[in-house]
């Protein structure tokens, strides 16, 4: 049986950081007990307006892990020069509006193909795997393969929304497991992520084409009152009973 890896999401430690414009939380802080406490991987998503984490802990943290770093980007050139200069192990490519308080779907993937064909090519030749956060569609799955990228993260927004609320999350659940299972069978590497609690991610952890879970303001929300390292360890706990 394989093993489901865990990535943790540190943003928003330089949220709080960012209110108050102080030093602290330090993220590197947060990303190096993250690797302690048995996270496979660590996310940051530099954002175009910079609102947690900044260029300063991108290159902080990138130098200071020895687990891999999953950079999540905008499908912009500022973005993808950030990239291919710091050279992350992984990036996650997602889309991006100024307003918005978290992002909202999965990427446009036929309005951005031109761009994204030329960034994949561009950050593969670099050694650095590519990620397409996508809504869980048929569609986007052939695309992604198509487009070059060697995994997928299927956004569980709406998802988890409906789960949370009571509401009825068959059809959504069967969309993202036909996705897990197409992407898998083109060798794609197969992730989830967004608005994932105990609950959500133990429904979705059914489904066995996944092989990473991308978790952090639940992760980072609950560590305030049980720890970081207690909050890693039951995620993980949960994502591989």
């Amino acid at each position: 049986m394989k093993k489901i890896k865990l990535g943790v999401n540190i943003d928003h430690v330089a949220t709080i950081r960012n209110a108050r414009g102080e030093k602290y939380p330090d993220p590197l802080r947060a990303a190096l007990l993250a690797q302690k406490s048995g996270a496979d991987s660590i996310t940051i998503h530099l954002r175009e307006d910079r609102r947690h984490i900044k260029d300063d802990d991108l290159k902080k943290i990138k130098n200071s892990l020895i687990i891999p770093l999953n950079l999540e980007m905008a499908p912009t050139k500022e973005m993808l020069n950030i990239a291919l200069k710091n050279k992350p192990d992984y990036v996650c490519i997602v889309p991006e509006r100024r307003m918005e308080v978290t992002t909202e779907g999965g990427l446009n993937l036929t309005k951005k193909k031109k761009f994204l064909i030329k960034a994949i090519s561009n950050l593969k030749k670099k050694g650095i795997r590519v990620s397409l956060f996508i809504e869980p569609n048929l569609k986007n799955i052939i695309l992604s393969k198509e487009l070059g990228a060697d995994c997928v993260e299927l956004h569980t927004g709406k998802f988890c929304r409906y789960f949370n609320k009571k509401k009825n999350i068959n059809t959504l659940f069967l969309n993202i497991k036909k996705s897990a299972v197409l992407a898998e069978s083109l060798n794609l590497e197969v992730h989830a992520g967004h608005g994932l609690t105990y609950k959500s991610t133990k429904k979705i952890s059914k489904i066995k084409s996944f092989s990473e879970f991308n978790i952090g303001h639940y992760i980072i929300s609950e560590s305030i009152f049980s720890g970081l390292k207690n909050i890693i360890n039951k995620f993980k706990r949960i994502i591989n009973n």
